[in-house]
């Protein structure tokens, strides 16, 4: 088994979630039926972070309860930061360039989830075997 299918995150309004993934992000809205909405999204990466190392990636502490985040690759961050600073959005932290081969910029959605949007740039950092 080394296929995720989907990740589904719990949130408190749909309406509302649905407009920040669609109107805000930017992402392809496929339907809404019986209190479930997805996205036209390709497959997804899916990782592991330790939660006291989350701090440094959002700019303040990470609480238990909605405690994830979601990943989103893009051309350009920059634009993307701009772009939803100019919707109001709340930037957490970012942009910045990240040592593992990404220029993140840290947002919350309706929920407190945190959402990154990456840029791929080379790595400065290897990784170990």
């Amino acid at each position: 088994m080394n296929r995720i299918g989907y990740v589904i995150v719990y949130v408190g309004d749909l309406d509302a979630s649905i407009a920040f993934y669609r109107d805000v992000l930017g992402l392809p809205h496929r339907f809404t039926d019986a209190g479930y909405a997805e996205f036209g999204t390709e497959a997804p990466r899916f990782a592991l972070y330790e939660r006291r190392r989350a701090e440094w990636l959002t700019g303040g502490p990470v609480s238990p309860g909605p405690a994830a985040e979601v990943v989103l690759i893009v051309p350009d961050v920059d634009a993307e930061a701009a772009r939803l600073a100019a919707h109001g959005v709340p930037i957490l932290s970012g942009p910045a360039d990240r040592p593992w081969g990404h220029r993140t910029v840290h947002v919350a959605d309706p929920d407190g989830f945190v959402v990154e949007l990456a840029q791929e740039i080379p790595r400065t950092r290897s990784r170990r075997p």
